[in-house]
């Protein structure tokens, strides 16, 4: 059957994707549907005809599933989180099952994949958003851009995040209107006022705000400083950061702090850690402790063992078992990221840690400088690779099996790149025999995995 754009057709929905999108079919062809859950009946109106596949968008529920659930989020409009229909049982699953697929066929097949271990919180837990701004109506609104657009979506109070980031954004908008600030325009390239930047300590409960501008300054910032410290106290800096780069990267490179210090400080695994703007943490403090043990237990350090943590950030999870090594050497691409690892690990005590500036796609020179520093070769027996979505390019991966440590323990943000890497792993003398899933980001598509690649022993 050919299908015309516009069509009305009949869907029963009986997947959903991590984007969120309800699967079903039409006449045997795939057809996605926003706002629809396993198990609904809907009447659909095609918006997109693909080769392969359908899209549509909801005219009416025929018959809605008993699946479908109304209370993890009252923010309707808002489109950002895939799994806010469903329940977290269903999601944590699906993440599940999602994981297994990708570890069960091919060369991968022999993997098993563990029960996923579920968020302690399934709300409140993220300590950090990014929220563009935009203007409507005349009111100053912070949000969310809308699914593969950058089209803001106004929220009031993500579930998500902490109570206080909305009441924060809030009091920042009526400054922004009082002021009559301008918003930033992409197609433009003018404006002002890009983005909100918050951070907040699980454990300290300190919070960083940083205003993201295009520009140079604020018009009366000692007068947003005053207000913002006065309600909130819990805010120790306050900072401006200048992004002028037409670009879809949130932050610029040029920090200016109008109140208090540019970091915050928190605690994870036992390790008080400095945290400033740019530094990466892992969003969910409950969920990264679990992460972080299940880590170091397959890790197995010993104390005359070598340490090497690529992609360290501000040094969390190699501080977390520095204590039971001989000695950690973390590289990061990030400088600021790299003094706070070095300030963590003497605030800590802990002496037996190094931290280096270098780029994990430059396998020729990732180690130079740390080598040249410590003045030897570093021939690590552990790996901790912690990298970005994109996971690591083959490059990195022949460096690190080249390494030829016992183990590398990989912790993944994207099981889709986990799994490419770990059977390039393979491939090189490295294997698992299980993968551990965690869900570090409930109500997101995202899922975090984590596996042990030991060296195999050559017959």
């Amino acid at each position: 059957m050919a299908f015309k754009k516009n069509q009305a057709v009949t869907v029963e929905i009986n997947d959903i994707t991590d984007l969120g999108f309800g699967v079903g079919r039409v006449d045997g062809v795939v057809c996605f549907v926003s706002d629809t859950v396993p198990g609904d009946l809907i009447e659909a109106r095609i918006i997109k005809v693909n080769s392969t596949y359908l899209v549509g968008r909801v005219e009416k529920y025929i018959e809605k599933s008993s699946r479908r659930v109304t209370d993890r989020c009252t923010e309707r409009a808002c489109k950002s989180c895939a799994y806010k229909n469903i329940s977290y049982t269903d999601e944590a699953r699906l993440k599940e099952d999602g994981v297994r697929r990708l570890f069960s066929t091919g060369e991968l097949s022999g993997i098993a994949t563990a029960p996923i271990t579920v968020s302690p919180c399934a709300k409140r837990y993220r300590n950090k958003a990014q929220y563009p701004i935009t203007v409507i109506d005349g009111e100053y609104r912070v949000g969310f851009f809308a699914p593969k657009s950058h089209r803001v979506t106004p929220v009031s109070d993500c579930p998500l995040t902490p109570t206080v980031f909305s009441e924060i954004a809030s009091e920042l908008c009526s400054f922004f209107k009082d002021n009559s600030l301008s918003v930033y325009d992409e197609k433009s390239g003018e404006g002002l006022l890009r983005h909100v930047y918050l951070r907040r300590g699980e454990v300290s409960g300190e919070v960083l705000v940083t205003v993201v501008i295009n520009g140079e300054g604020l018009k009366n910032e000692q007068e947003l400083v005053k207000r913002m410290t006065e309600r909130f106290p819990e805010i120790v800096g306050l900072l401006v950061n200048q992004n002028k780069e037409n670009t879809n990267v949130v932050l610029g490179d040029t920090y200016r702090t109008l109140y208090g210090r540019d970091h915050i400080y928190d605690t994870l695994a036992g390790v008080r850690l400095k945290i400033t703007a740019p530094s990466f943490y892992q969003v969910n403090h409950s969920s990264a402790e679990l992460l972080y043990a299940k880590a170091k237990e397959l890790a197995s350090p010993e104390k005359n063992d070598t340490l090497l943590d690529l992609f360290c950030g501000a040094g969390s999870i190699g501080l977390s078992m520095a204590d039971s090594v001989g000695e950690l050497i973390g590289i990061e691409i990030v400088d600021s990221a790299v003094l706070c690892a070095r300030e963590n690990a003497r605030n800590c005590g802990i002496d037996n840690a190094y931290f280096f500036t270098g780029d994990a796609t430059e396998t020729e020179r990732l180690l130079m400088n740390a080598e040249e520093k410590l003045g030897r070769k570093i021939s690590p027996d552990i790996v901790i690779l912690d990298p970005p979505r994109a996971g690591c390019d083959e490059k990195l991966v022949r460096f690190v099996a080249g390494l030829d440590p016992k183990r590398i323990v990989y912790i993944s943000c994207n099981p889709k790149t986990l799994a490419r890497d770990v059977a390039l792993f393979k491939n090189l003398g490295y294997d698992t025999d299980t993968v551990y899933p965690f869900d570090l980001f409930p109500m997101t598509g995202h899922v975090e995995s984590v596996v042990c690649l030991k060296r195999q022993i050559q017959q």
